[in-house]
């Protein structure tokens, strides 16, 4: 490869440097303008099923409700006084006030503010203060109860359109239980396009030139384990005083869970919150955490400027993103990356799919065997 073949400054960081440090922030998570209907961006997945993020844990205190809209719903999470963290259907059974705006919490409970109807976890009526009898339909939860886990100091719910039990599980990261790492260092984008087209990304072999303006294709070996998807390269990192050896590896459990693991410089571990919002817009965090001894040492400035440039990036990834089109019978060539072989991993998270993608087997006999 030529020097001329690299190139020096990409169209995706062009349109990003018209930026100000201000306006960047804002346009990660802005509205976009005038945006084409999913139906003509051929946005037509359905949303994965698996465990999502849906708030940091220290972003929710006990007593504390929350308005949300994941997976197409509006949804109420509240924090009981026993800590516990619980999620409802957001619309009231009575008349429909929205009970994460101006809800509160009753105990473990979560009050509506329309008519203090109060409702437990499972979204049963467990109080109603001006009837003497509680109607016996509202003692019984009209869907099956939100599933969360709060782990990696996230709250994740589990999500199906099936509503079936879940068939795996949060991973647990050392990291985020340790006192020697650091507190989170939070960054967040919305994502205007499937959770697909993001994941999908990770093995475009292709972009990373193009994109982000690598002098080289990364080479690294994907394998897809079931509902585990792992990868690793190894990297020679500049310093001051020459390079480093280093390595960077992910690791990604079903739809939702993923997480970078850098070593070499500084030990950084990245954890993505990547969570659908509808069918063609995806709430992204990142969360990074870092070994005190080294945040607080001499490899400072490189710890910074290594989450700085993980961010960069996703920036110049969402500049397509949020305009792409998805398409099914993409035309490929030698030098993509293993596109096909991902796509057909990430059937098995889908319910269903469409016509034209296929018979969702691989799906249906692991949900099959997980039940």
């Amino acid at each position: 490869m030529s020097t001329e073949d690299i190139p020096s400054n990409t169209a995706a960081r062009q349109y990003l440097s018209r930026f100000s440090k201000e306006q960047l922030l804002a346009w990660r998570t802005a509205p976009l303008d005038r945006p084409a209907s999913a139906a003509d961006r051929g946005i037509d997945l359905p949303m994965p099923f698996g465990w999502f993020v849906i708030s940091y844990s220290d972003e929710l205190k006990a007593g504390e409700v929350k308005p949300l809209r994941y997976f197409n719903r509006e949804l109420a999470l509240w924090r009981g006084e026993d800590g516990t963290p619980r999620m409802v259907d957001a619309y009231c059974r009575h008349l429909g006030a929205h009970m994460g705006h101006a809800g509160r919490v009753q105990g473990n409970d979560l009050e509506c503010p329309f008519h203090a109807w109060q409702y437990n976890g499972k979204g049963e009526v467990t109080k109603i203060p001006y009837a003497k009898v509680i109607p016996p339909q509202a003692k019984r939860s009209c869907v099956k109860p939100w599933r969360l886990v709060e782990r990696n100091r996230f709250i994740w719910a589990w999500y199906h359109p099936e509503n079936i039990e879940p068939t795996f599980e949060v991973e647990a990261l050392p990291e985020a239980a340790s006192p020697e790492w650091s507190d989170y260092e939070k960054h967040e984008w919305l994502v205007y396009g499937p959770l697909q087209n993001m994941a999908e990304n990770g093995v475009d072999a292709a972009h990373f030139r193009y994109i982000h303006g690598t002098a080289s294709l990364p080479n690294y070996d994907v394998k897809f384990e079931g509902i585990r998807r792992v990868a690793s390269v190894a990297a020679k990192m500049p310093t001051p005083r020459g390079d480093v050896d280093g390595a960077i590896s992910y690791g990604t459990v079903g739809a939702g869970q993923a997480w970078t693991r850098f070593t070499g410089i500084c030990e950084t571990l990245m954890v993505a919150g990547i969570t659908p919002i509808a069918p063609d817009c995806t709430h992204v965090r990142f969360a990074f955490t870092q070994l005190k001894s080294a945040i607080d040492g001499p490899s400072a400035g490189v710890a910074r400027a290594m989450v700085k440039d993980i961010c960069r990036q996703l920036d110049q990834d969402k500049v397509v993103w949020d305009r792409q089109r998805y398409t099914h019978d993409a035309l490929l060539c030698d030098g993509d990356g293993p596109i096909s072989a991902f796509r057909k991993y990430y059937r098995q998270f889908y319910a269903e799919l469409p016509q034209d993608e296929g018979t969702p087997v691989a799906n249906r006999s692991f949900v099959r065997k997980a039940n």
